[in-house]
């Protein structure tokens, strides 16, 4: 109990709804630029995102949206407050204990897709399900399922320089997708498309969406963001706006 007779809250228990898969708390992330100066990329961001929404993160260069997506996807650790993922506080875990997180809780996709080279688009997707110890036979079954269901079940056994630039996004996001996560996490997903293939890769997003995943879209462009049914918008570390799309109004 707390003196005025209270329950004191465990500080490790996420103060949203158990609908909530990400919570940030006067989240801050400084860095030390030498001589005693130091730089405010994130200055206190609060922010709740529930399961199944799908929001989009809108901000000009230098506005903090790519030290937010850093966060939460694990990437890097703040300063100062609390990141909750799922339930589970990971603002205060070690490097080793947020790469384990980042494999089971997030899927990236990012804009120049990382896929390995030599590579088939199936055992680019198996990747994450090698890095948990899945059994060969139970990942390719998985593998094979998630490019099923992102339409390249003719494309398997082809490399990335095999494929075209949508089909390459198509792999990424099958990889994403390939461990069930907790939130899909998108960075400027259609910026190495053209328009039509990005117009693709967004109807594909929806579709995703549709079917119970939670997005997280990292853009800068307003029309990519209109997809998203609620738009955050950051400016100067801070969050300027929350409000939903216009597609939702």
């Amino acid at each position: 109990m707390s003196p005025n007779g209270n329950t004191t809250e465990n500080p490790h228990t996420s103060p949203a709804t158990d609908d909530a898969v990400i919570v940030v708390e006067d989240l801050w992330r400084t860095y030390d630029m030498g001589s005693e100066q130091q730089v405010n990329a994130l200055s206190g961001v609060s922010l709740t995102i529930n399961r199944n929404e799908y929001v989009a993160i809108m901000g000009p260069s230098g506005s903090g949206k790519s030290t937010l997506m850093n966060l939460i996807g694990c990437l890097d650790t703040p300063s100062k407050g609390k990141y909750w993922l799922s339930g589970q506080l990971v603002s205060d875990l070690n490097d080793d204990q947020l790469a384990r997180i980042r494999n089971k809780e997030i899927g990236f996709v990012f804009q120049t897709f990382n896929l390995l080279a030599r590579a088939t688009a199936l055992h680019n997707v198996e990747l994450p399900l090698i890095y948990n110890g899945t059994p060969a036979a139970a990942r390719i079954e998985r593998a094979k399922q998630v490019l099923t269901d992102v339409g390249l079940e003719s494309r398997m056994n082809h490399k990335p320089n095999e494929l075209s630039g949508g089909q390459r996004q198509r792999v990424a996001i099958a990889r994403a997708l390939v461990n069930s996560p907790s939130i899909i996490l998108a960075d400027e997903p259609t910026g190495n498309l053209d328009s039509k293939t990005g117009l693709e890769i967004m109807q594909l997003f929806d579709h995703l969406h549709a079917q119970g995943n939670t997005i997280v879209l990292v853009t800068h462009e307003p029309e990519i963001a209109q997809y998203a049914h609620r738009v955050v918008h950051i400016r100067d570390g801070l969050i300027f706006s929350d409000e939903p799309s216009k597609r939702m109004r």
